[in-house]
């Protein structure tokens, strides 16, 4: 009897990275050391079917930015299938694709601990939880309980956001610190966020 092929434990970071931040690198990080994770796939979204388009850059310019704030770390990299297929992003949808491709693949979707208590609101929940171990990042103030199963991941609390770092290149302050050097060097070569 032959035995059975260790499967790749596979993080999934998703969002619209708009732009990405120390947060999210911290995030990642943390995620994949404690639950000895051999990768961690940042997946930005062609159209998030929950983010106001209007405040939303140019897929292009969010890859480009991710590839940036990942470059030094060899365990990260860059999930471009929502980016490639275009329109709405739905995880189920990417994620069955994933799977499809890669069944040697066991996938950890990490979400925020305040995104949990909107899992019963998300397309396909029943069939998505089929697919992937959902793994939530604990914050200060919001429940631990969900009726999907649900890992909890202590993580280090940063209190940086994609709105802040827009707010404050648009009123000219410094996001040094804030995002990767290489993410300021393109928010600045690019002009982005000005208003």
């Amino acid at each position: 009897m032959a035995a059975t092929a260790k499967k790749r434990r596979i993080g999934i970071l998703g969002g619209t990275f708009n732009p990405p931040h120390l947060g999210h690198l911290v995030i990642a990080d943390q995620v994949a050391t404690q639950l000895g994770l051999d990768q961690v796939l940042f997946m930005p979204d062609a159209e998030p079917p929950h983010v106001d388009r209007k405040i939303t850059i140019p897929a292009k310019d969010r890859v480009a930015m991710v590839k940036a704030a990942i470059a030094d770390n060899p365990r990260f990299s860059l999930e471009l299938t929502e980016v490639e297929r275009g329109g709405r992003s739905y995880s189920y949808e990417t994620m069955r694709q994933l799977t499809q491709q890669h069944p040697e693949n066991q996938y950890y979707f990490i979400i925020g601990g305040d995104m949990v208590a909107y899992l019963p609101k998300w397309y396909r929940i029943n069939d998505l939880v089929k697919l992937v171990q959902f793994v939530g990042v604990c914050r200060q103030g919001y429940t631990h309980e969900s009726p999907y199963p649900v890992l909890w991941v202590d993580v280090p609390q940063i209190g940086i956001s994609s709105t802040m770092v827009r707010e404050q290149v648009r009123r000219g302050q410094s996001v040094r610190y804030l995002v990767p050097t290489l993410v300021d060097l393109y928010i600045k070569e690019n002009l982005l966020y000005r208003g």
